[in-house]
C-alpha cells in the first residue's frame, strides 16, 4: 500500500506542478488565455476584411486577456467607429482601447 500511495503523491506533485506552470499573472498569459486571445484576434481581423469600408491591412489588432488595441491609420471618423463596433461584437472581447488616427489628407 505504501508505494501507492507514493506514487499517488508524485502524481499529484506532477499535476499541481502543470497547471501553477500555466496559470496566469498580471502580466503574462495562460495558454489557454493566449490561444483564447489569439482566436479573438483572428475573428477581429477577418471581420474587418469583410467590412468593404475599411481598409484592413492599416489597421493592426493586438489582444491580451480579451482587451482588443486596434492602432493604425483610417482615412475618416466614420471608418475608426466602425472598426471600433465591428472588433466590440466579437465574442471574447472585454474591451477595445482606440489608438487608431486618421490620416491628414
Amino acid at each position: 500500500m505504501k508505494p501507492l500511495k507514493n506514487i499517488s503523491t508524485i502524481i499529484i506533485s506532477i499535476v499541481l506542478a502543470t497547471m501553477l506552470g500555466c496559470a496566469s499573472t498580471p502580466k503574462n498569459k495562460s495558454t489557454g488565455e493566449y490561444l483564447d486571445d489569439s482566436v479573438i484576434t483572428m475573428k477581429i481581423k477577418a471581420s474587418l476584411l469583410q467590412e468593404p469600408s475599411l481598409k484592413s491591412a492599416e489597421i493592426q489588432v493586438e489582444t491580451f486577456k480579451g482587451q482588443v488595441q486596434l492602432s493604425g491609420f483610417v482615412s475618416i471618423e466614420a471608418h475608426r467607429n466602425k472598426a471600433i463596433e465591428v472588433a466590440s461584437k466579437i465574442k471574447g472581447v472585454k474591451t477595445v482601447i482606440n489608438d487608431m488616427r486618421i490620416k491628414d489628407q
